[in-house]
């Protein structure tokens, strides 16, 4: 039996900090792992405002539905994890720079931590075809 998955894998984000892939493509649906504010250069926590952590975390998921060949206008669904709940506006600011049109569907939840002490973590789900 044939594997119908493919890992996707770009060194223009983090590696991942665990046993997981950055993203796995299956069926023309592209699985982005949650992405945290890590440098993929340097693979340490970005240092700075709010706005830069998210900035980071969106060029992160940019880059790797990229490379699964697609671009953020094929993501169909977002889930935002917030450690405070009061940024949320600060993040809208940015992220709708990030997805002017046609935004996704979107989830925002406030959690207690998230891996590495990061402010925010963002998964995605797109549809890249068949």
């Amino acid at each position: 039996m044939t594997s119908h998955k493919k890992v996707i894998q770009t060194e223009n984000a983090p590696s991942p900090v665990g046993p997981y892939s950055q993203a796995v493509l299956a069926g023309g649906w592209l699985y982005v792992a949650g992405q945290i504010p890590l440098d993929p250069k340097t693979g340490r926590m970005v240092e700075g405002s709010f706005e830069e952590k998210v900035r980071r975390v969106l060029d992160n998921l940019k880059a790797i539905v990229e490379a699964a060949g697609g671009s953020l206008d094929n993501v169909v669904k977002v889930t935002v994890y917030l450690r405070d709940i009061n940024l949320f506006s600060r993040f809208n600011q940015v992220y709708a720079k990030y997805f002017k049109e046609n935004p996704p569907a979107r989830v925002v939840v406030e959690v207690s931590n998230l891996p590495k002490g990061a402010d925010l973590e963002i998964e995605a789900v797109a549809y890249l075809g068949d």
